[in-house]
């Protein structure tokens, strides 16, 4: 090391300002407890090249080290804004806010720097983690999985204060599995949420139509829903594509002879009521209000006339979390269009509702030549009580949160 260190002096002599020969001996003065050199050596890179992330990085290092912390967490965030993916400032940004007391703000930078690592198969085993960083890394992970529970706790303890801890077993259940404190024990193999698991529903791939007494009124309304569908089909306003982009078309859609596309008119997404929808169709909107639909902040419900063009195929793919279910409304359906769940196929009827459950892998296809459409909407599971539907939908609301904080730029 000593002869490296000599070569990068060398360096030096002629090129002064050479940023890679001062991060190397301004680490090695770190490493031998000379504080002062070794940020006198990075400010001289910084002063050449004052975005470069490595060099911000570095000396954040040496600020953490003499206790400046807050300088140590501006120096990593210059780094981050030069090299977002530069995981290790982010980790190191995490410590800094944490020993600053900003210990939202830390835990979300952990968060980020774990999840973005791991992504990418890194700091996921000792393995994939180099032995210096082991001791940060693990006390990241600790951080997130105790600031987590902290955050839900905060959601759960008020809810089940109103309602009665018993009353509400199978919720904290629900949430202990998805904090990974217990295992999770499908009842039905095929049944396996992306999101969020609730045990001690019954399983199924498709629901009873008795299970639902609104059914046969809205089936009713069907002629008025229809009617309105095709005052809207003729003009491309209002209408969103249901995959927000190419790529994610490319992964879960295939055509036959010609491309695929899946699309539709909203009244609500994410939650949101799409008041031009509504508006242009309001026997739709009012029938929708009878319906008890999954409204959780920010995420639910999801109803929309999704329309296949010809020969749309919707590739095998899982939903979210089974406390929620999903239901079809045929409103024009064509020969050869089907849906598959868990198995077992599907064929629609117009005017006849399907309830399923999309935790089952499932997929959906129009061989034809014609437009499929059918109406879709989110409800709430139904065996689940009142008080499990209210605690679900403020705890689902707070983990979207703290994943939205994680995944934003």
């Amino acid at each position: 090391m000593l002869e490296a260190e000599r070569a990068f002096l060398e360096i030096l002599e002629t090129e002064p300002q050479h940023v890679q020969a001062l991060n190397v001996l301004g680490l090695s003065a770190l490493r031998t407890g000379n504080h002062a050199r070794a940020r006198e050596l990075l400010l001289r890179a910084l002063g050449a090249h004052p975005d470069d992330a490595i060099s911000n990085h570095h000396l954040g290092l040496v600020l953490d080290a003499d206790r400046d912390f807050t300088g140590a967490a501006a120096a990593q965030r210059k780094a981050l804004d030069a090299a977002p993916e530069l995981h290790v400032a982010r980790l190191h940004l995490g410590w800094a806010l944490e020993q600053c007391g900003s210990r939202e703000e830390a835990l979300v930078s952990y968060a980020r720097a774990l999840k973005r690592a791991q992504d990418q198969g890194r700091w996921v085993s000792p393995a994939t983690t180099p032995e210096a960083l082991r001791p940060l890394v693990e006390h990241a992970v600790v951080q997130v999985r105790e600031g987590r529970r902290a955050r839900f706790a905060h959601t759960f303890e008020p809810l089940a204060e109103k309602y009665g801890r018993d009353s509400l077993s199978r919720v904290e259940r629900a949430l202990r599995i998805y904090l990974g404190e217990e295992e999770k024990v499908y009842a039905e193999p095929r049944q396996q949420p992306t999101f969020l698991y609730f045990p001690g529903l019954p399983t199924s791939a498709y629901l009873p139509r008795e299970v639902f007494p609104w059914i046969e009124g809205l089936e009713a309304r069907t002629d008025d829903i229809k009617a309105e569908l095709l005052s809207l089909l003729p003009s491309p306003q209002g209408r969103e594509r249901v995959f927000t982009s190419e790529a994610l078309e490319d992964v879960n859609l295939r055509g036959l002879d010609v491309p695929p596309t899946w699309n539709g008119y909203y009244f609500y997404r994410h939650g949101v009521r799409r008041e031009d929808n509504c508006a242009r169709c309001p026997r739709t909107a009012l029938a929708l209000q009878a319906l008890p639909l999954s409204r959780v902040r920010d995420h639910g419900p999801e109803v929309l006339y999704s329309v296949f063009t010809p020969g749309t195929h919707l590739l095998p793919h899982r939903g979210v979390t089974n406390t929620r279910l999903v239901c079809h409304l045929p409103l024009m359906i064509p020969e050869d269009c089907a849906l598959n769940v868990g198995g077992e196929v599907h064929a629609w009827t117009e005017g006849r509702v399907v309830v399923f459950d999309d935790t089952f892998e499932h997929e959906a296809w129009n061989r034809s030549r014609k437009t499929r459409v059918v109406m879709i909407f989110d409800i709430w599971n139904p065996y689940l009580t009142d008080a499990e539907r209210a605690a679900l939908g403020d705890l689902i609301a707070t983990i979207g949160d703290f994943r939205h904080a994680v995944e934003a730029a």
